[in-house]
C-alpha cells in the first residue's frame, strides 16, 4: 500500500515545492488518485481545463471517496491556471485521457523545470516516449518522464467525489530508457511501493489487460451497447468464444514483446497479480475478479476508452510488429473495426512510430536504444 507521509504547504511565486503533488485531469482516475494521495498525507493540487466538472471540490477544498477508501480528503487547490499549477507542484501526474497526453505536454512545456517529474498514470504503449518527444520539440528536454498504469477501478460521483472499487496490487513502471528508469523509479515508488521496474518500455506498455480486452469485448457486444442496454462488461459481456478472440490477441502481444527482447506474463496471471483470482483460465479469471463484478459497459460504442486503447496501444503495436516481421491479424482487424465505427483513420491519427521518433530505426536499434 502507500506510504503515509505529510508535507508542508506552498505558495505561488516560490520554488517548486518538493512534497506537493499535482494531478492533471478531473475524470475517474484523476479523482481516485487525488483522494488516495491526499489520504496518505500529500498536499494535492488539481489542474482541470473545466473546473466546473468538480465544482464542489473546488468550492470546499475537499474530495469525497466511497468504496475501498471512505472519507473526505483535503485538496489544496483546483485551478485552470497551468503556470500557477506547475509552479506549485514538483511531481505532476497526468491522469487525463491518454490521447490528450501530447497536447498536455506541449501546454506544460513552458512552465517545466529540471526538478519536475511527470508521471503518466496510464501510459499505454510508449506514452512516456511520446511525451518526451513533445517536450524536446518545445525545449523542455530536461524534464523527467516515467509511466505506469492506472491503478484504480473507479467511477466519478457527480461533481464532488469518486467511488473506488479496487486498487491494483501490482503493475510495472518504466521510463523510455532503462538507465532513466533506474534513476526515476524511487521517486515513483515512494507513492506506490508495490510497483515493479519493467525490463523495457514495450513490456510495460503491453502489460495492460484493458488494452487487450476492452475493444474486443465491446465489438462482441456491439448490439447491446448500441441499444444502451445495461451490460456487466466483464461478466455478461464474456463467453467462451469471446475469450478465443482475446487469447489470439494475447498471442500477438506476446510475439511482439519477444521480438523486442522482453516477455509478458499471461493475462490470467496478470489479473491475479492485479486483484487476486487464482485461476489459469482467462474466462474464469475475469469473472472472478471482485472489482469487475459491478463494472458496466459504456452506453455508446464511440467511448473514449476504446479510442485510447486502439490509438495509443494497438496502433504503435502494429508499427512495432511490422518492423519485426510479425503478422498481427487479430490486432489489425480490431484497429480497422474501431476506426470504421469511430469514423476516423486511427492508424494515421494514433500514436504511430513517427510520433515516437522510431520510424527510421530498425527493430535492433529500437531494442538497443531502450536498453541504454
Amino acid at each position: 500500500m502507500l506510504l503515509s507521509l505529510s508535507f508542508s504547504g506552498h505558495a505561488k511565486g516560490i520554488p517548486v515545492q518538493p512534497g506537493t503533488i499535482g494531478v492533471i485531469g478531473s475524470g475517474n482516475s484523476a479523482r481516485a488518485l487525488c483522494a488516495y494521495l491526499s489520504s496518505q498525507g500529500y498536499p494535492v493540487w488539481i489542474y482541470a481545463r473545466n473546473p466546473d466538472r468538480i465544482a464542489v471540490v473546488r468550492r470546499t477544498g475537499r474530495i469525497r471517496a466511497i468504496g475501498m477508501l471512505d472519507g473526505s480528503f483535503p485538496v489544496e487547490e483546483v485551478t485552470d491556471d497551468l503556470e500557477r499549477f506547475a509552479s506549485a507542484c514538483s511531481t505532476v501526474f497526468i491522469a487525463s485521457v491518454t490521447t490528450a497526453y501530447a497536447d498536455i505536454a506541449a501546454m506544460l512545456a513552458p512552465y517545466l523545470r529540471a526538478e519536475h517529474l511527470l508521471v503518466l498514470f496510464s501510459g499505454k504503449l510508449c506514452g512516456s516516449l511520446e511525451v518526451t518527444e513533445v517536450l524536446k520539440t518545445h525545449r523542455a528536454r530536461s524534464t523527467s518522464v516515467i509511466e505506469t498504469d492506472s491503478l484504480f477501478v473507479c467511477r466519478a460521483q457527480d461533481d464532488s467525489g469518486i467511488w473506488i472499487g479496487g486498487l491494483k496490487s501490482w503493475t510495472l513502471l518504466s521510463s523510455p530508457q532503462r538507465s532513466m528508469t533506474e534513476v526515476l523509479a524511487p521517486r515513483l515508488l515512494r507513492f506506490f511501493p508495490g510497483l515493479e521496474r519493467a525490463q523495457n518500455l514495450i513490456q510495460r506498455g503491453l502489460t495492460d489487460f484493458g488494452a487487450l480486452a476492452h475493444a474486443v469485448i465491446s465489438i462482441a457486444n456491439l448490439g447491446t451497447i448500441e441499444r444502451r442496454q445495461p451490460l456487466l462488461f466483464y461478466y455478461e459481456g464474456l463467453s467462451a468464444k469471446t475469450v478465443v478472440l482475446l487469447e489470439q490477441m494475447e498471442r500477438e502481444f506476446q510475439q511482439v514483446a519477444n521480438a523486442y527482447e522482453t516477455s509478458l506474463i499471461s493475462m490470467a496471471e496478470l489479473l491475479n497479480r492485479y486483484y487476486g483470482c487464482r485461476t489459469e483460465n482467462l474466462l474464469e479469471a475475469m469473472r472472478s475478479v471482485a472489482p469487475y463484478r459491478n463494472v458496466y459497459a459504456p452506453l455508446e460504442i464511440d467511448h473514449r476508452v476504446l479510442q485510447e486503447d486502439t490509438a495509443s496501444t494497438l496502433v504503435p503495436l502494429q508499427g512495432l510488429a511490422l518492423k519485426a516481421g510479425i503478422a498481427t491479424p487479430m490486432i489489425d482487424a480490431v484497429v480497422n473495426i474501431i476506426s470504421v465505427l469511430f469514423g476516423e483513420e486511427l492508424i494515421s491519427k494514433g500514436r504511430h512510430l513517427g510520433k515516437l521518433g522510431w520510424a527510421q530505426l530498425t527493430r535492433r536499434e529500437i531494442v538497443q536504444w531502450m536498453h541504454a
